[in-house]
């Protein structure tokens, strides 16, 4: 799957099987099964922000019909991650300064709450879980030079940060910081691209997960703050030598 000159979807040899590729288990609809995929196609950056989405392009893409379509697409509405507007259709959303300002911002309040609550609520599984969340990581190679050590380092990396908060008991608070993680993978995701990173991150990571099953409180809160405020500023710079305001 790849945008077309109007950053619409152009099917491709292997995106254009005779069948979907999409099964209703009854768990996952395929309207759930084409969001994950598009998400995927926006967060990685092979759907470029501000593009078109041609639903007639789209639906022969993925061959389905524009029902499942759009109910995918209203979810990437719902996450942020897609526009629609009346007489223009749909748009992957724009990125600016501002909107990663915002990001960074929400994620430091709302991820470091709920790492505050699971170390509050968290029992032994939950630390298990943390330990073994950041071992995958940290045994994971980052390599700008080869792209498929990137996309497994994000994937370990998400789950990590998931795991983190997984004990708060908050079901709200997760949606929200799986939607804010989603929104930021957008932007850490290009900058990764063309570079594997500028500091030890394994090091702050473990930092994090340790203080975290130590129940150290505000060791490991200030600990992830600092972590999601210097990614965020990395992140700025970045755009900001590229123009973008």
């Amino acid at each position: 799957m790849v945008p077309d000159d109007d950053g619409a979807f152009a099917p491709t040899t292997e995106d254009a099987p005779s069948s979907s590729g999409f099964l209703d288990d009854g768990k996952n609809t395929i309207g759930s099964q084409l969001a994950s995929r598009l998400r995927e196609a926006i967060i990685s950056g092979e759907l470029q922000a501000g593009s078109k989405i041609n639903l007639d392009k789209a639906r022969k893409t993925f061959n389905v019909s524009l029902s499942p379509l759009r109910e995918g697409l209203a979810r990437l509405i719902s996450d942020g991650l897609v526009e629609f507007e009346d007489n223009r259709g749909y748009r992957v959303s724009s990125i600016s300064l501002a909107n990663l300002e915002e990001i960074t911002t929400l994620r430091e309040e709302f991820e470091v709450f709920a790492l505050r609550e699971s170390m509050r609520l968290g029992d032994v599984e939950w630390e298990g879980n943390v330990m073994r969340a950041l071992h995958r990581l940290n045994r994971t190679e980052r390599d700008a030079a080869r792209p498929e050590t990137l996309e497994r380092w994000e994937e370990l990396h998400r789950e990590f940060h998931l795991t983190l908060i997984s004990g708060c008991g908050k079901p709200i608070l997760l949606h929200f910081c799986r939607l804010l993680l989603n929104l930021n993978d957008r932007y850490r995701r290009v900058f990764l691209t063309r570079t594997s990173g500028d500091r030890n991150v394994s090091q702050e990571h473990s930092e994090i997960a340790q203080g975290a099953v130590a129940r150290d409180l505000d060791y490991s809160c200030d600990m992830l703050r600092q972590h999601i405020h210097r990614t965020g500023t990395n992140l700025r710079n970045h755009l900001a030598t590229k123009g973008i305001l």
